[in-house]
Order: structure tokens, then C-alpha cells, then sequence
């Protein structure tokens, strides 16, 4: 039995195997938990977006024919050029167009979906295997004048619509499979050809009714054909099928529709499945959830057994997925994706990719905005080949492409690769005599994870370090090189470019150390005492914050703080940073754990009368963190507390206030011995008893985050004020230290 599947997407037969096979022979090189590097190789598609028409609406269903035609339906007027406004150069599209894959302008195929009363949408796309008919639902009574109801028959050769297929549908169709001689569907719909069939349904590519019948309780928003044509699976927002427990996902017979597989609990009742793609060895599930709970990701099943491979536990809508040479391409809103140890609390990531073997996300992001409508942003992928590349196209409701306008459609192809990774940032430290050592964040590409970085000296043309480092968006480790071909009192300057292995970056902007002669005494008792992260904040214009430390947990600098701000609080060629008290802040790169014993050290200078954040660890790093503990902030009145959770807040504060506008050494510690607050050298507040902390991942935050809840709470969750010499330790300091770290201030 030949089938191809679409609820808005669509694949010929050819394209579905060549892309099986395709999957099959790289499976192997992406499984068994590569390391972070190895994850680029999978992915053959670029992030660049290609010119490509655009719609003045939303693009819900699509699909790709063997020659290169990419058909669109949707919740649309009209379509007009790449870079052309809403309301200039548009020609008229009812509901449905045409394009070529490979220029991204439209065919002379043009179609209009209509009907007599309410708006028209088409939801569903599908071709024949035999790509000959184009088969079509979604809510409309006619194509191009001749009447239907809900379900049409395309012929491709004449872009008409087929007289003989004429099947009564009740309600809006949302998902369409097709084999040689049977069309499955999915939807609202309560009755087809007038008998009962509640939310699916299969009729004959002859337009008759078939006796298959697999009643859900709800409705059907996706169907896919297994390959080897035993199963239907179907996904929507259903609780029972034919009267069995199965919610929001199903396996039936072909034949009858009788449950071959249920899945009672295994999707939670707040969510649903959207969509529904495979390939050679598992399906995969698109999941939408609404309210506490929910599940947003996407599942792999295997295609034998129908038990899951995998899951992922983003959050975020998913609403389509298409496989691609042994990736899982998706579209969605992810926003939250920490607890699958990925990123956290992201402003919304709408286009994503895995590994079909693992849930882990490739290094794949271009993006989408979320557009009109109710929103999402992307809505449909389908994939096509012509000319020998490799196309992905995608459609939505999207306004923005990669920050550009652009609205409904855009696509994607295998190269070139035209984007050059983000310039590093770069900063440089002389804590050490007779070196310098050279730090910067790694770097950033849309589509590459494995960056090759190339340090130039003192304004040469070779470089006189090269080497490699792996980052995505939300982590970007430090890396370090130490010149060691220096001598005191010499000036040196640097600049470092990131590439891709076909795109290099600009150079960065040239910094300049002075070689020390002997050790900087304060950084290098902090260090010597163990110091796991140390923020000095000598970097100018950037987002980096240098981790002087061994630990190379380097901070992220938001909304643009004061930099290099004088003096400092220690002696030595070291600046502070300024932060506002309203948006500015930095949280590190690296998430934590296993925080049961900690110090914070830190130096303040402030005024203010609204409190703040100085110092705490965070859930969040883009947001206000929904857990929040191990801080020390200020009152109105300028004394500090320093606060824990363990089932409950546990707080010690000082007596005295300390927003006179002088530098302030503060020290907060808990250990098996309490916690202890420590000021200007001094013990100043201690609790011997509380011993424990919350347990949760987490970010060390400095100059803001939340409070709320927490006693005596001030005006402001952010610090407005001078911070300095900012570090974490994985003990509690002893008074002995923290003495001597204040006594040498002013040491040099």
C-alpha cells in the first residue's frame, strides 16, 4: 500500500524514502550521547532564509511535490513579493498558492477556496503518492466556483478540481493522509457522506465512504500513515477512541480503524498533539499544552514496539515536525527547555532541531517572531528537493524572519552558508606576573555549535593561537589563552575572530594589557582561597564578565551597565560597574546545583534608598526567577540581610546601614557551622542553626532578582550602585579569611 501523510504538510512517496534511508544511515553517527561538539554534524540545512514570497495572512498547511512545487493553503488574500510591505505589489491568493521551491515566486497554478458565509481556511494538504492529486481540507463549500464541502481533489496537471470527488464533510477538515485508494481525515466534523464519524474518517480516493471507522470523543488535528501501511496514528485533542482510553494520541488499523495501540496517562490532559511526522524507525508527536503541567515537546516512538524512544520537555507549543537527513526539524514558541538541561527562561525560540535519536537541541536556530493570529509564529514544514538542494519550507504566522520582515512563508536550503558568527567578546587579565592571560565568551552562529577562534597580537596577520570551542545561544563557556611570550612592564594588545569554517567573523576590538611585574595581592588571595567564580568587571562595552578564576564561569552583563567605573574598590588597574536599580544585572553562564556550602563576596558603593538585590542564586536568567534563595540584599534603610530557604525563609541581618556612598567589603556564608554575615571585615549578623538551602538549578545573579515574599522586602527587586570583585566560593569562608581579604583593599 503506497501512502503519504499531511495534516499541513506534505512529502511524495520518492522524498519520503530517500529521506528514511537518509535517516537510517546517519542514525548511527548521531546516538549514544556524542559529545557536545560532534552534535554539528547532523545538521545539513542552513539557518539563512532565502527570498522567498510572502502571504498577508496565516500559511496553516503545506505540501511539497517530487518536481519542486511547494503548495500553501491557509488564511489568506493575497501573496506578494520578498521585501515588499503589507498592502504593496500583492496579487490575489484565495486561501491557497503555488510556489517554486527553488525561487520562492509563485506558479501559474492559482486556486480560490471560498465560502458563502464566514471565513474560509484550508487546514490540510496532502498529495497522491503518484503526485497527480492534490488533496485539500479545511473549512470551505468551493474551489474556484465549483462546490464542495470542506474536502477537495486537485488535479495537479491542470491546477483544477477534480468534479468527481465530491464528499459531504460536517465540519472543518484539519488533517489529511492518502494511499493509492484511500484518503484519511481528521478533524471537527461529527458526519461524513451523511453517516456518523465522529473526528475521523476514511473515504476512497472515489469519494466513497469507507466502513473504517475510529470514533474519538474529540477533535482530530493530525494523521500519519506508518510506513510499512499497517497503522494509522492519530494525535489531536481526544480523551477516548472507539470507546477506549487514549488521550491525545492513538494507533489503528488501516483497514478497520480498530486500536492497535492506546495511550491512557501517557500525554497529560492539558495537552495535545498538533502534529504527527515519520521516518524509517519512529513517529514523532508535536505537543500543545494550556494551563499547570503541561507537556509542550516533542516525543519519538518506535515504529515496532509503539513505546517511546524519547521525549523532550520544552515549553512552548510545538506545532509542527518534519524529518530531514536524521533530524527532527520543528516549529514552536520554546521559551523554557531547562529542564531537559537545556535553555532556560529564553525570550521565544520558534524554530529548533534534533537529533532523531536524542532529544538533545542541534545548533540550529533561525527564528521567526510569533506573528498574528492567536500566536505561535510557525505553523507548517515541508521539504523538497530541486536542482540538487535540499529544501525546507515553513509557514505560519510569522511577520519576521531572522528580524527581517517577512510574513507567512519562508524557506531554507542545504547552502550556502552565508552567516558569519558573532563577534567575540574579549577581555584581558594581568593578575599574574609575566603573562597576560586572554579571555573572551564564545561566540555565537545560527547554525554551527563548533566555532574555530584565531587570536592576533599586537596587530599581526597570523594568529599566534588557534583553537575550538563549542557554544549555543544560552551557553557560552569562556575560553583562555596565556601569552606567556611577554615580559613585564611590555603593553600588548589583542583581537580574536570566531569562524564557522566557511564564515569568519570580524576581528574584535583590539585590548591592551601592561605585563605586571609582581601578583596583584587581592585577586590572588581570592583565587588562593578557592574562589569558583570571580567577576572582576574590567571589560569595557560588553556583555562579558571574565571569570578570572580557573573555573571559566564567565557572567552575562544585561541591558548595558556602567562599565569601567572609578575608583575601584581595591587598589590595582581594576574598574567597577555601575547598575541602575531598575534592568541591569548579570547572571552567570554556567548553571549550578550543589550549592549546600557557599560564600558570596562582593564590594558595594550605593546611596540609594530602595534597596536591591546585590547578590543571590536564581532558577531565572532572563526573567525574575521563580525560585530564589542564597542572596543578600538591602533595605530602604541600608541595612542587609542575607537570606536561605529551607521550607521557608531564613534570614540574619545587620544593625548598621551601609548606603553612605562608600566601597563596603560583604561576605555572606553558610556551612555546617550556620550562616554568617559578614561587613567591612567584621561579623556583623550569624545563625548557627540554619544550615540548609533550597536544592534547585540555578544562576548566580548580581544586581538583581526577585524578592518577592521575602522579609522587609525594598522598593526596588534591583540594585541601584557600584559593584565590585564579585566571587563565589563552594565553602564557607572562615572569619580569618574574610579578615584578610578586607585588609588587603588596599594592597596593591
Amino acid at each position: 500500500m503506497k501512502a503519504t501523510t499531511g495534516r499541513r504538510r506534505g512529502r511524495t512517496r520518492a522524498t519520503a524514502a530517500a529521506l528514511c534511508l537518509l535517516a537510517g544511515a546517519l542514525g548511527a553517527a548521531a546516538s549514544a550521547g556524542p559529545p557536545a561538539a560532534a552534535l554539528t554534524a547532523p545538521v545539513s540545512i542552513t539557518a539563512d532564509d532565502l527570498s522567498t514570497w510572502q502571504t498577508n495572512g496565516i500559511v496553516w498547511s503545506m505540501a511539497a511535490s517530487a518536481d519542486g512545487v511547494v503548495y500553501a493553503g491557509g488564511t489568506f488574500s493575497t501573496v506578494r513579493p520578498p521585501g515588499a510591505a503589507s498592502g504593496t505589489s500583492e496579487e490575489p491568493a484565495v486561501n491557497f498558492a503555488a510556489f517554486d521551491t527553488a525561487t520562492g515566486a509563485p506558479t501559474d497554478c492559482s486556486l480560490s477556496f471560498t465560502l458563502s458565509s464566514g471565513t474560509a481556511t484550508v487546514r490540510s494538504l496532502v498529495l497522491s503518492p503518484d503526485g497527480e492529486t492534490l488533496y485539500a481540507g479545511g473549512r470551505f463549500g468551493a474551489v474556484n466556483g465549483v462546490g464542495v464541502s470542506n474536502i477537495a481533489a486537485i488535479d495537479t496537471a491542470t491546477c483544477t478540481p477534480r468534479q468527481d470527488f465530491k464528499v459531504a464533510v460536517s465540519a472543518t477538515v484539519r488533517a489529511l493522509a492518502v494511499t493509492d485508494d484511500t484518503v484519511y481525515l481528521g478533524g471537527d466534523f461529527k458526519s461524513v457522506a451523511g453517516q456518523t464519524r465522529n473526528y475521523f474518517a476514511a473515504v476512497t480516493t472515489g469519494a466513497t465512504l469507507k466502513p473504517w471507522t475510529a470514533n474519538a470523543d474529540e477533535v482530530g488535528r493530525a494523521v500519519e500513515l506508518t510506513p510499512d501501511g499497517r497503522h494509522v496514528v492519530l494525535g489531536g485533542d481526544f480523551f477516548t477512541v472507539n470507546g477506549t482510553s487514549s488521550h491525545a494520541l492513538a494507533v489503528v488499523n488501516t483497514t478497520t480503524g480498530a486500536l492497535d495501540r492506546s495511550y491512557p496517562g501517557f500525554i497529560p490532559n492539558t495537552s495535545t498533539v498538533q502534529d504527527l511526522t515519520s521516518d524509517a524507525k519512529q513517529f514523532y508527536t508535536a505537543n500543545e499544552g494550556t494551563g499547570g503541567g503541561v507537556f509542550d515537546g516533542r516525543i519519538a516512538l518506535d515504529l515496532t514496539t509503539l513505546n517511546q524512544v524519547w521525549r523532550d520537555t520544552c515549553l512552548g507549543a510545538t506545532q509542527a515536525v518534519l524529518v530531514h537527513n536524521g533530524v527532527l526539524y520543528s516549529g514552536s514558541h520554546a521559551h523554557d527547555c531547562a529542564s531537559m538541561g537545556e535553555f532556560p527562561d529564553q525570550p521565544r525560540k520558534h524554530l529548533l532541531a534534533q537529533s532523531v535519536d536524542d532529544p538533545k537541541l542541534l545548533p540550529w536556530f533561525p527564528d521567526t517572531n510569533d506573528g498574528i493570529g492567536e500566536p505561535v509564529g510557525p505553523r507548517v514544514m515541508a521539504q523538497t528537493d530541486k536542482g540538487g538542494r535540499h529544501y525546507l519550507w515553513v509557514g505560519g504566522e510569522f511577520t519576521t524572519v531572522n528580524s527581517k520582515a517577512q510574513q507567512g512563508l519562508t524557506r531554507f536550503a542545504d547552502g550556502p552558508d552565508t552567516g558569519a558568527p558573532w563577534v567575540p567578546n574579549v577581555s584581558v587579565s594581568t593578575v599574574a606576573p609575566g603573562k597576560v592571560d586572554v579571555n573572551w565568551q564564545t561566540s555565537f552562529d545560527t547554525d554551527d555549535g563548533t566555532l574555530t577562534y584565531r587570536i592576533y597580537k599586537d596587530g599581526a596577520s597570523t594568529p599566534v593561537h588557534t583553537t575550538t570551542g563549542y557554544s549555543v545561544f544560552w551557553d557560552r563557556p569562556q575560553l583562555r589563552w596565556t601569552d606567556t611570550d611577554v615580559a613585564p612592564g611590555e603593553t600588548h594588545t589583542y583581537r580574536i575572530t570566531a569562524s564557522d569554517g566557511t564564515n569568519t567573523s570580524a576581528k574584535s576590538p583590539a585590548v591592551s594589557a601592561t605585563v605586571a611585574d609582581k601578583a596583584e595581592s587581592y585577586p590572588a588571595r581570592v583565587l588562593s582561597d578557592g574562589a569558583s567564580l570571580y567577576w572582576r568587571y574590567d571589560e569595557g562595552t560588553s556583555t562579558f564578565a571574565a571569570d578570572t578564576g580557573a573555573g571559566l564561569d564567565n557572567g552575562f552583563l544585561r541591558n548595558t551597565p556602567s562599565y569601567r567605573q572609578t575608583p575601584a574598590a581595591v587598589s590595582g588597574p581594576s574598574t567597577a560597574i555601575g547598575f541602575n536599580g531598575s534592568t541591569q544585572y548579570a547572571y552567570s553562564n554556567r548553571g549550578r546545583s550543589d550549592t549546600t556550602r557557599f560564600s558570596v563576596e562582593t564590594w558595594i558603593r550605593t546611596t540609594t534608598t530602595k534597596g536591591g538585590k546585590i547578590i543571590g542564586f536564581g532558577s531565572n536568567t532572563l526573567e525574575l526567577s521563580g525560585k530564589y534563595d542564597k542572596h543578600v540584599y538591602m533595605l530602604n534603610n541600608g541595612r542587609l540581610t542575607f537570606g536561605t530557604s529551607n521550607n521557608g525563609g531564613q534570614t540574619v541581618s545587620t544593625t548598621g546601614a551601609y548606603n553612605d556612598g562608600a566601597w563596603h567589603h560583604v561576605v555572606a556564608t553558610q556551612g555546617s557551622g550556620g550562616m554568617a554575615l559578614y561587613v567591612d571585615g567584621q561579623l556583623r549578623a550569624v545563625h548557627p542553626l540554619y544550615t540548609k538551602n533550597q536544592s534547585y538549578t540555578g544562576y548566580w545573579r548580581v544586581g538583581g532578582d526577585n524578592l518577592a515574599s521575602w522579609p522587609n522586602r525594598p522598593t526596588s527587586n534591583f540594585f541601584a550602585g557600584q559593584i565590585d570583585e564579585t566571587a563565589v566560593y563552594p565553602t564557607a569562608l572562615t572569619a580569618a579569611q574574610v579578615s584578610a581579604h578586607y585588609a588587603l583593599r588596599n594592597s596593591g
